[in-house]
């Protein structure tokens, strides 16, 4: 059996000291699922350089050294450690990104919490009793339900965050950074949306018809509402020539996304419409009657705790929208295509203040 040389040696035990106790640290391989440029040469460099930030001695002072030649050889280029410097910077950055999103949502479970103690206080002292009509009654509910405030309180937060997302991928943008980079702001991108999501579910079991009126959006948000959001398949249109030239295969793979959202909005809509043919078929029904109605009322109730699944899968087909366009997409025109849909939002809001202080003619 012949020997293995000093170096073969060294470098078998270097292996051995990077990979077996760091095999846990894997946030950057789910970083780049779903891209669809060819980064993944990057995402190696980035999980070794990681590992050798970290890396404990393991190996003994005494073990033999290389020769001079084997260091010279194994001396990575000057192009991979600027990578390598490149690499260590966004991870840095990013752990500074989630740091900072985990302080911002502890703040707002504290203003909840302080927010909740105060209504609780004011129902005490009895200040909303004797409402005098039906809509001081609404008004008065969304007033003092606990999850409509918190996703008030979150979507302030997150329309926030979302303008600050937006003018630091557009920063850099016009900077040229590394495909790396733009794809960590990218992930952090589509995950500002899921989480917005996540908050619109627990709101429309609040109140669903809170969530679905869009009372929590602008007047020109709401004008193009499709239960509770925006639909996919009109959203695309937006973006698409945002996005060209596209290839002729994403041309095809964004046609048939475009295609199963529009089949998928148009079931969820005729679920609606039945919803409501079936509600306003009972209410008629038992209107006449005589005697009590509280049973076909306890039923009318029962059927439209169906909204709340209409809301949710609205929302999920939204995201799935989202996350197959980028898969389709490389990473800058993902970013461009969250460049263009963050600037529609803002333009919509925008639209509705202009409407809102345009001047009126005196009566």
């Amino acid at each position: 059996m012949s020997m293995s040389s000093p170096s073969t040696q060294l470098a078998t035990l270097r292996r051995m000291s990077i990979y077996e106790p760091f095999h846990q640290i894997n946030m950057w391989g789910d970083t780049f699922q779903g891209d669809a440029s060819p980064n993944t040469g990057s995402s190696t460099i980035v999980e070794v350089d990681v590992r050798l930030d970290n890396k404990p001695e393991y190996v003994s002072h005494d073990s033999m050294e290389p020769s001079r030649s084997d260091q010279e050889a194994n001396k990575p280029s000057e192009k991979v450690q600027r990578r390598l410097a490149q690499n260590r910077e966004a991870a840095r950055k990013s752990r500074l990104r989630k740091k900072a999103y985990v302080q911002q949502l502890e703040s707002s479970r504290l203003k909840l919490a302080q927010l909740e103690q105060e209504l609780e206080r004011t129902r005490h002292q009895g200040m909303f009793t004797g409402a005098a009509s039906d809509g001081s009654q609404l008004g008065l509910s969304r007033i003092v339900n606990p999850g409509i405030a918190a996703f008030e309180i979150e979507y302030a937060h997150w329309i926030e965050e979302q303008n600050r997302q937006i003018c630091e991928l557009r920063n850099a943008m016009q900077a040229h950074i590394t495909d790396i980079e733009l794809r960590i702001l990218v992930e952090s991108g589509l995950n500002h949306y899921y989480n917005l999501f996540r908050m619109k579910g627990d709101a429309a079991k609040a109140d669903v018809f809170y969530l679905i009126s869009g009372v929590w959006r602008t007047s020109t948000e709401r004008f193009f509402q499709w239960i509770g959001g925006f639909r996919p398949s009109e959203l695309l249109n937006i973006l698409l020539p945002q996005l060209e030239p596209l290839t002729d295969q994403q041309l095809q793979c964004v046609s048939n996304l475009q295609q199963s959202s529009q089949q998928a909005e148009e079931a969820l809509s005729q679920g609606i419409d039945k919803l409501q043919q079936t509600l306003a078929q009972s209410i008629v029904s038992h209107q006449m009657s005589s005697g009590s109605y509280q049973s076909q009322m306890a039923d009318a109730v029962e059927k439209l705790e169906a909204l709340e699944s209409f809301v949710n899968q609205a929302d999920h087909l939204r995201q799935q929208t989202m996350q197959q366009m980028s898969r389709i997409l490389t990473t800058r025109q993902a970013a461009r295509a969250l460049l263009a849909l963050g600037e529609y939002f803002h333009r919509l809001r925008a639209l509705s203040s202009l409407w809102a202080a345009r001047p009126r003619e005196p009566a």
